[in-house]
């Protein structure tokens, strides 16, 4: 069966096992980190490996998956880094009548019809959760809820708030380490102001960030590939790189098709209103498409990851510059 996230802390302790998977790698460790939590998982009953170790342990994963604790306590298995290629090896575990433990399965965004998605969405007795970036209601949501009146937070101004949602959502586990950090910076006055976010979140690389989605959807390839080299050398992942493009395209279409600007920092207004001149829904459309495929392709290639985001920018750069060559004439 499908869950939302209102489902898990009820649903968790109630099936055999649970696939939580999606872009969002932040999110998903929150998740696994919550189903040791709530179930109640001593550290000695807990058997996790990853899922390139399945086959050279299945023996061992079959033993502590099918045997009673010797500590007392409920038993957990945690598979992390998932594919669609384990589909029958989770599917032998978790239908093996001695199982004594709850099975939870970890992945990255993995497709519709694959063998673990279709595995879970359609069993009675598993359970499958994605994780997918936030988006700006509820990366929103996320940031009232964490620096609310119980953080010692009393206002959030309106500026400040635009600039969180711009900069933040790719990882939630990024996106909390610098909730938690803002929190404790504004304590003492109880208000999030824009200056405080400034001096708090350069360490996202927020001004290079916005430098790279906002001058590639615009057509600035110079900028954009100049940008791109702080972030790497900053040791920014590609893939974070990769599902923040995603989540930029994504938020340029919604402004495309609906033809109203979103709430945006001033320094980078400009910018995306070039790009909803240059850029068509079925233009973004192709691009996100392709933007999965090199997804899947930083996770199963082995090719060098910033090798292909450097091509895969420099390309889509190029191409912004001449869809706006094109829209001028």
């Amino acid at each position: 069966m499908k869950w939302k996230d209102a489902d898990f802390k009820s649903g968790i302790g109630t099936i055999r096992a649970v696939l939580i998977y999606g872009p969002d790698a932040g999110q998903v460790d929150e998740y696994c980190d919550l189903a040791i939590s709530t179930l109640g998982i001593e550290k000695d009953n807990l058997f996790a490996l990853d899922s390139d170790d399945l086959r050279e342990k299945q023996d061992a994963l079959f033993a502590e998956a099918c045997s009673p604790s010797m500590f007392g306590g409920q038993k957990m298995v945690l598979i992390s880094n998932a594919g669609d290629s384990c589909a029958k090896s989770v599917e032998e575990l978790v239908s093996h009548s001695g199982l004594c433990a709850t099975v939870v399965v970890a992945g990255g965004d993995l497709r519709a019809g694959g063998g673990l998605r279709t595995l879970f969405e359609g069993a009675d007795n598993m359970a499958a959760l994605a994780c997918y970036t936030d988006d700006a209601r509820t990366l929103a949501n996320l940031i009232r809820n964490e620096l609310s009146a119980a953080s010692g937070i009393a206002q959030i101004t309106p500026d400040a708030m635009v600039y969180m949602t711009t900069h933040l959502g790719g990882d939630r586990g990024i996106t909390r380490s610098f909730l938690n950090k803002i929190a404790l910076y504004v304590h003492d006055k109880r208000i999030v102001e824009l200056s405080d976010v400034e001096k708090c979140l350069p360490d996202t690389g927020a001004a290079d960030m916005d430098d790279f989605l906002f001058s590639l959807t615009a057509g600035h390839i110079q900028q954009t590939m100049m940008a791109l080299d702080r972030l790497f050398y900053d040791n920014k992942e590609p893939n974070m790189l990769v599902r923040m493009l995603d989540m930029h395209f994504k938020r340029l279409q919604t402004a495309v098709v609906d033809g109203h600007l979103p709430r945006l920092f001033w320094k980078v207004e400009e910018k995306f209103k070039q790009a909803m001149r240059i850029w068509s829904d079925a233009e973004i459309t192709a691009v996100l498409i392709r933007l999965n495929e090199l997804e899947r392709q930083l996770r199963t290639t082995g090719m060098p990851a910033e090798v292909l985001l450097r091509d895969f920018a420099l390309k889509l750069s190029v191409r912004s510059a001449k869809l706006a060559i094109k829209k001028r004439n």
